[in-house]
């Protein structure tokens, strides 16, 4: 299949010149030094007025290859709680960017739970906004989607595991990236506080911790799930740290200091 997007002109703009140079400022924002080679990282996926500098950051950090592994939340109660995608492609302003089926498949076969479903897939955002970050640094990217409408503790578990047996059975690197936001709709101190109980588990690499910090503290971290499964498959595949880098809040932008998103950018190595 060929799936449009979802949100282009309100989570980022539709024109492809607006939205080229738009996402270059982003990725421009800092001094990247010297790029690494990572195993994964954590990017948000709000609109990118709000969240783009924190993706950017970390975006322009990785040396990213051409394969990429998207895990996001399923926002909406449509499709499968697990659901992959294997074949296709996804349409952005910025071109099509293709569905890796090979890898798909091997993501499948390890862990059958995931069901094919382009529903869950239809309107989520969570994965097509990094898709146009992550063609300005690789055009020929492919990439297989998989989102998540389920936090059980077992199946996050049991997906990180598949997923570092099938990178690890790759001869060519591929990198994970959650996308999650943080916190939402409490004030900037008290989700300041809370979002940063979350990402000192996340800088541990310690999922576990992770998922029982997000419940017992409640913080509304709509990704947590995608982050727990990612974090289990950096263990399996001994990833050693990770560098928070950066954090900002929704209120930053807009001055609303009262409701507010918070937004963390993390690279694990």
């Amino acid at each position: 299949m060929i799936r449009s997007p979802a949100v282009a002109g309100r989570f980022y703009p539709q024109d492809p010149e607006t939205l080229r140079a738009e996402v270059d400022s982003f990725l421009g924002g800092a001094d990247p030094g010297k790029k690494v080679r990572a195993i994964s990282c954590l990017v948000p996926h709000a609109g990118y007025v709000y969240s783009g500098r924190v993706a950017g950051e970390v975006y322009q950090r990785l040396e990213i290859p051409a394969r990429v592994i998207l895990i996001g939340p399923r926002h909406f109660p449509r499709g499968a709680s697990l659901a992959i995608l294997s074949s296709g492609g996804w349409q952005t302003p910025l071109g099509m960017a293709s569905v890796d089926s090979q890898l798909a498949e091997k993501i499948s076969r390890a862990f059958p739970e995931l069901r094919e479903d382009a529903e869950a897939h239809r309107t989520e955002h969570s994965l097509e906004v990094q898709l146009p970050f992550l063609q300005r640094l690789v055009p020929s990217l492919s990439f297989v989607p998989i989102v998540l409408g389920t936090v059980q503790w077992e199946h996050l578990d049991a997906l990180g595991r598949a997923l570092a047996v099938v990178i690890a059975g790759e001869s060519a690197p591929v990198l994970l990236v959650a996308s999650s936001d943080m916190n939402h709709y409490e004030s900037d101190a008290v989700t300041r506080v809370k979002d940063h109980k979350a990402i000192d588990q996340i800088l541990a690499l310690e999922p576990r911790k992770l998922f029982d910090t997000v419940r017992n503290e409640n913080i509304s971290m709509c990704g947590y799930a995608a982050a727990v499964a990612v974090l289990t498959a950096v263990r399996e595949l001994h990833g050693k740290q990770a560098e928070l880098v950066r954090y900002a809040t929704s209120g930053e932008v807009n001055g609303d200091m009262s409701e507010v998103v918070g937004y963390a950018g993390i690279v694990i190595t």
